[in-house]
């Protein structure tokens, strides 16, 4: 079988050796045909360039199994372990972990891996009940969601617009789009009914009482 070893430490300071020496000898007992790699650095942020190559073989076919010395040395977070060994699932690769032991190779293995994905669905699950939990209760406070609402030059807007100005050219020359401008409109008529219309700039249209005048 064709085996990534993958070695990776957080510093420079640090040595692969004792990665290097357990994983050398795994795929000697096991007979594997090894590949390796290596990485140093740690965080989300921090790239492995050889972790990356490691999982273009491996979805290309050029591995059977991948190997690592601990969990932590392969996956940045539990989320990112649990989707990388779903892709080694659907790329009919597989993982060993030494120092936990995990071989998906074998029954037990299988079982751990199936404890791992449901634990990890459980937790995202978890975090989206929170998450709506923390919108919902922002809402009943009145905190505005989503992206910050763009400013609008109102006088100048209903000016443009009273002195004929179609909505398209007014958004265009405030730099918003006509959505925006709409919106803004739209909440400054509710807002202030009586002061929204012709003396701003936004036309108002007259309607007559059943007495016939105007109201």
């Amino acid at each position: 079988m064709r085996a990534g070893l993958y070695y990776r430490v957080s510093t420079a300071g640090q040595s692969h050796a004792l990665q290097r020496d357990a994983l050398r000898r795994v795929a000697e007992q096991r007979g594997f045909t090894a590949v390796e790699y290596t990485d140093t650095g740690s965080g989300s942020g921090v790239a492995l360039p050889e972790r990356g190559r490691m999982l273009a073989h491996a979805r290309a076919g050029k591995l059977d199994v991948v190997v690592c010395w601990k969990f932590d040395r392969f996956g940045r977070s539990t989320r990112d372990l649990l989707d990388a060994l779903e892709n080694f699932r659907r790329w009919n690769v597989e993982f060993i972990s030494v120092s936990e032991g995990v071989d998906t190779s074998t029954s037990m293995g299988k079982l751990v891996f199936t404890i791992f994905a449901a634990l990890g669905e459980f937790e995202k699950s978890l975090i989206g009940e929170r998450v709506r939990a923390g919108l919902a209760a922002a809402r009943l406070r009145g905190k505005h969601l989503g992206r910050p609402r763009v400013p609008v030059d109102l006088a100048r807007a209903q000016a443009m617009l009273a002195a004929g100005s179609s909505r398209k050219a007014v958004a265009k020359e405030l730099g918003i789009s006509p959505r925006t401008l709409g919106r803004a409109l739209k909440a400054a008529a509710e807002t202030h009914p009586q002061t929204g219309g012709s003396s701003r700039g936004i036309p108002e249209t007259s309607t007559t009482s059943p007495e016939g005048g105007e109201r």
